[in-house]
This record gives structure tokens, C-alpha cells and sequence, in this order.
């Protein structure tokens, strides 16, 4: 199967490796793997890692069968909390929440079962057991079901708009107002199957956010999500030009990415609460910031 992308400008002079990780969300190591196998051209043309791509060149992705690719890789997720009926994972960058065409990484649902747990058999046949999804970029906790009650449970509680949802990401520049609520319907982007847009035909979507922190560059937002649409905190902060840092898909600045030293969007999952399936008592988790974004922060605090 091919992919095909045009290169946008946030990407101009960018290797190949990192144009194709940002546009597919795919590992940077991955993309490597795909360009030494002469899976990757530009303008028709093989390259090389190194190579640098162009403002308007074409890039396409001769992506594996499936049925020849070898097994699903799996990592070891570390869990923050599991009883019978779900698990808490504090999720990291770089795998996705379930198999997909185009995705050849780790999933946490075939990582999961790989370290042994067994899934609820509820919910479309590549999602079994998901309630909700984090981007593959995206770090941070989340919640799978294991058992039918947890999942009609959970599914009802996010459709419902009860579950906390708690995310911190760090924008470029400063936000005004500090604090404040994007209310604009979110769809897919009229000339890009990868990315969204605010777009008037689009679902709902409302995301409240206040600024915890802001730098030169930079602002650290606390962000809460009321609906939860694909990409919603990344598309709400590009529509009002202060993109997440390191996100180039949706128009952060290359150099800023370069200066912070980071490979994809500063957006964590710090917080997760719901009411417990069995129980009914409020549960809520809270996951720190892994190394990358950490280190990112630090950097933005000192330039």
C-alpha cells in the first residue's frame, strides 16, 4: 500500500527520517527502517536518511503487506494501576493505542497482551477494549477495559463528558487571555488525511485551558478536555496560533523544536479520573512528565 504526503513548509530542509516520523507519526527509528528497505522516494525518487526534503516535494511510502510483515513489536508499558476489570497505563510516546493501516510500531493493546493481560472481547475487533485513545506523539495515562462492565461503563462515562481528562502541554508564545475556553468544531482537514482542522462541518469541540507558566518563547498550559476528538488540543492551539512545541504537522516552528530538543509535540496526560466501574467511587490517577518533555521545559525556562 502507498502513502502519499506533500512536504508543507514548517518542514522545509528537514531530513528525510524526521519529515517522514512528523507526517505518518511513526518513530523516527522506523522511518529509518523503511528508507534503508527503499520504501521511501521523493518526487519519485529513493533517498537517503540524510537527505533533506523541500517546501512541495511529494513524498510516498510503499508501506509492507501486512500479511508478510512480521509480528506486532511490543514494549513492557508500565502500569500505574489494574484490578480485574481495567488497567491504568502510563503510556509513552512512540506507540500507538491499537493497530492501524499504516501504523507498523507498538500498540498498547498488543503490548498489553503481550505482558500477559487479557482484554475485554467488547468493542470493534482492532480496538478491543479501548475507551479512548492518546495520539501516538502523545505521553501519558490511560485507561483499557478488561472486563464487559468496565468497558460499557467507561464508554458511557466518556460519551456522558464525566471523566476528568487533564493534560499539560507547553505552546509557543504567550497565550491572551492567560485562561480561557475554544469552543470550534473540529473535522478532517480538507486537503490532508493525516491532520484536522476547525472546520464548520466538523463535531463539537470544547477545550478550557489556563496558563500555569509562561517563557520567552514559550507558555506551559494546563488543558481540560470537555470533548475528546482526534488531535482536538493540538488542532484547538494551531487554530490560535500557538501551536504545541515540536508539533510541525500542525505548525510549530522547526527551530524552536531543534533549540528544545524535541522529536514530537510537548503534550502529556497528567491526570485521569473517573467514577469505577464496580464501586462507583471516584478514581484519579496523576503521571509526571517524562524525561524528553522534562528536559524540553528546563530549556525553555532558560532561554
Amino acid at each position: 500500500m502507498i502513502r502519499t504526503w506533500p512536504i508543507p513548509e514548517q518542514l522545509e530542509g528537514e531530513r528525510c527520517d524526521v519529515a517522514l516520523s512528523r507526517l505518518a507519526g511513526m518513530s523516527r527509528a522506523v522511518c529509518a527502517d523503511f528508507i534503508d528497505e527503499k520504501r521511501v522516494t521523493i518526487n519519485g525518487a529513493a533517498v537517503a536518511k540524510s537527505s533533506r526534503v523541500a517546501f512541495g516535494d511529494v513524498l510516498d511510502l510503499d508501506l509492507p503487506d501486512p500479511d508478510l510483515a512480521d509480528a506486532e513489536p511490543t514494549m513492557e508499558l508500565p502500569i500505574v494501576y489494574e484490578d480485574e476489570g481495567l488497567v491504568v497505563i502510563n503510556k509513552p510516546s512512540g506507540i500507538a493505542a491499537h493497530p492501524s493501516v499504516g501504523w507498523s510500531g507498538p500498540t498498547v493493546t498488543g503490548s498489553l497482551v503481550a505482558m500477559g493481560q487479557v482484554l475485554t472481547s467488547y468493542g470493534p475487533q482492532e480496538r478491543k477494549g479501548i475507551v479512548h485513545r492518546l495520539d501516538v506523539g502523545t505521553s501519558g495515562l490511560m485507561v483499557v477495559t478488561k472486563s464487559e462492565r468496565a468497558y460499557v461503563s467507561l464508554k458511557d462515562q466518556f460519551r456522558d463528558r464525566t471523566v476528568e481528562k487533564i493534560y499539560h502541554t507547553m505552546v509557543q508564545g504567550r497565550m491572551d487571555p492567560s485562561s480561557g475556553t475554544i469552543d470550534a468544531p473540529i473535522d478532517r482537514h480538507p486537503s490532508s488525511s493525516y491532520r484536522f482542522a476547525v472546520m464548520s462541518s466538523g463535531r463539537a469541540s470544547i477545550t478550557h485551558y489556563d496558563t500555569l507558566d509562561a517563557f520567552a518563547h514559550a507558555s506551559l498550559l494546563e488543558v481540560h478536555l470537555e470533548t475528546g476528538r482526534t488531535h482536538q488540543i493540538r488542532v484547538h492551539m494551531s487554530a490560535l496560533n500557538h501551536p504545541c512545541c515540536g508539533d510541525l504537522t500542525y505548525g510549530a516552528d522547526p527551530k524552536l523544536a531543534a533549540k528544545l530538543h524535541l522529536e514530537r509535540q510537548w503534550l502529556h496526560a497528567v491526570r485521569l479520573g473517573f467514577h469505577h466501574p464496580v464501586s462507583g467511587q471516584w478514581v484519579s490517577f496523576e503521571s509526571e512528565y517524562p524525561a524528553d518533555l522534562q528536559s524540553a521545559l528546563n530549556i525553555a525556562q532558560s532561554i
